[in-house]
């Protein structure tokens, strides 16, 4: 019974010390024979990406076609990084939804705080050429969102109705007016301290 009681004892003070010394795997030889091959084949983490990476459209711009628009700010909304708000045009501040990543927005049927009336339209960065293009009054294609820049090309005049010898006069529905704004981004310059 001493014996056992003097065995138990003396593996508890064994499991004791053993549990109060710490493993460190970088002074363990063995560890350290494997891994060290692989270290130097490690790659560094990327660092995050920027607002300004992620949206590119984000920025202040200028148009020499549109001397009347002084500049046209678009900024990231708040609580839903979806959106941009597209200020200084002459519909006033109206809101553009993310379609294409990363920079084909959807310019939505809305009504500005202004009270003005906004038909739906396509806002398309171009990262390349640093040009912002927007055109409000024509749809937006999912397909081929470019397409709104495309020129209009004209319908042949369909021939009058004619009902019991007399003309029928047809109501088209008016479609809105086409409006089309493109700019170049103004680069904003930072001073280094030297």
């Amino acid at each position: 019974m001493k014996k056992t009681i003097a065995a138990l004892a003396l593996s508890l003070s064994c499991l004791y010390m053993s549990a109060q010394q710490t493993w460190d795997a970088k002074k363990n030889p063995t560890v350290d024979s494997i891994s060290t091959p692989y270290e130097a084949k490690l790659l560094p983490a990327r660092p995050g990406l920027t607002t300004a990476q992620i949206f590119p459209v984000l920025g202040k711009y200028e148009s020499a076609a549109h001397p009347d628009i002084a500049q046209v700010t678009i900024t990231l909304d708040e609580t839903n990084k979806g959106l941009v708000w597209v200020e200084g045009l002459p519909q006033g501040k109206i809101k553009a939804m993310l379609r294409q990543s990363p920079a084909t927005y959807k310019i939505p049927v809305q009504q500005t705080t202004e009270g003005k009336a906004v038909a739906e339209g396509t806002l398309i960065y171009d990262k390349e050429s640093n040009t912002l293009r927007v055109c409000i009054g024509r749809p937006y294609n999912t397909a081929d969102p470019a397409q709104a820049f495309a020129p209009v090309t004209e319908e042949p005049a369909a021939a009058p109705k004619v009902v019991k010898g007399k003309p029928v006069k047809t109501t088209k529905p008016t479609a809105p007016a086409i409006w089309m704004y493109e700019g170049t981004r103004i680069e904003s310059a930072t001073a280094l301290n030297q």
